[in-house]
């Protein structure tokens, strides 16, 4: 499928508008597509997503259970959280893994590259599906109040399919590994 390559979108001026230690927003002034003056917000995020599905060898997932801030609601996810710019993010997903659930895995897959929300925000994310797994102590930071639950992956996908499961991430990374399931790839 081809497609234009050359940004519609012309800049005619920026402001840094916040900055803390993990994002940081500008304001642009634009002239958008159809020629018209604009504005534009862009989120730019400062550490890239880190996202993992394990699976043990009886096709068992982990969940964590956390209530996350900006929706003000609970929410069920895979092992998540930001890996710096400049780490190999696999070791970022290795970190992510011990933190929030104990565990460590042997075998190592990238299963996804994705943008998060791509209207507003530059966030990419890589998603990892991790195998081969032994249980060890958790270790949480300080800000994550977290619950951890072990559950049979086809439990996990019906969590998707019924809406209770809404992080995108963790949504992606779940069809993806039903896929390779489906497709005797895993």
């Amino acid at each position: 499928m081809h497609h234009p390559e050359e940004n519609p979108w012309k800049i005619t001026s920026e402001k840094n508008v916040y900055d803390n230690p993990w994002i940081n927003v500008t304001e642009f002034q634009v002239i958008n597509p159809s020629g018209n003056p604009g504005i534009y917000g862009k989120v730019h995020f400062k550490n890239m997503a880190i996202g993992v599905l394990p699976l043990d060898d009886e096709l068992n997932t982990y969940l964590v259970g956390q209530y996350r801030f900006p929706l003000n609601q609970y929410s069920w996810e895979m092992p998540e959280g930001g890996g710096p710019h400049g780490i190999d993010p696999l070791e970022s997903a290795k970190r992510e893994l011990l933190e929030e659930t104990g565990l460590k895995a042997s075998q190592w897959t990238e299963i996804q590259q994705i943008h998060l929300s791509n209207s507003v925000s530059d966030e990419w994310g890589i998603i990892y599906l991790a195998r081969n797994l032994t249980q060890f102590e958790a270790e949480p930071e300080d800000t994550e109040q977290l619950i951890i639950k072990k559950l049979p992956f086809a439990e996990a996908y019906r969590m998707v399919c019924n809406g209770q499961i809404t992080d995108s991430m963790t949504v992606a990374a779940i069809l993806k590994v039903q896929l390779l399931i489906l497709e005797n790839q895993l």
